[in-house]
């Protein structure tokens, strides 16, 4: 069973290396669109993820009310800077929120729609997280690669 801290520190290696992606790119690249349909700029992908850890870990499993404004996250513009300081704050309070966590016991709020295989207990919650990070991690990697080329 993966614990508490292990879990931590995976979402952190995740959002450090994101992190890293953003400033590797600066100010203007990071809030460039790449040139496809649909695409999202770097510091707007890095913005949701931020999201996706005060929805699933705050509200789903510390029972926090969040108020999350989702279609927002992708409209996201600021400095690396700035965004460096959200990241430091949210792995602040993701510590919080994961310190009351119970792995095996249901969601304190239940997620939105009909139950979902992995999301029907606080450590399969907060597993879609770390899930959630590494697949936008890839999606930085490559978004940071056609915006170097292009």
């Amino acid at each position: 069973m993966l614990s508490i801290e292990e879990f931590l520190g995976y979402v952190e290696s995740a959002l450090d290396q994101q992190l890293a992606i953003v400033a590797g790119l600066g100010d203007e690249r990071s809030n460039r669109r790449p040139a496809l349909e649909a695409a999202n700029s770097p510091y707007a992908i890095l913005t949701h993820c931020l999201g996706v850890m005060e929805y699933w870990a705050g509200e789903v499993v510390a029972g926090r009310p969040i108020q999350r404004d989702r279609a927002a996250e992708f409209q996201a513009t600021g400095t690396v800077a700035e965004l460096g300081r959200r990241v430091d704050a949210a792995k602040a309070k993701l510590r919080a929120d994961v310190a009351t966590a119970e792995p095996a016991a249901p969601p304190r709020v239940p997620p939105p729609g009909p139950p979902e295989p992995g999301l029907t207990t606080q450590g399969g919650v907060l597993m879609h997280i770390y899930e959630e990070l590494a697949q936008h991690l890839g999606q930085l990697e490559l978004t940071r690669d056609v915006l170097l080329a292009g």
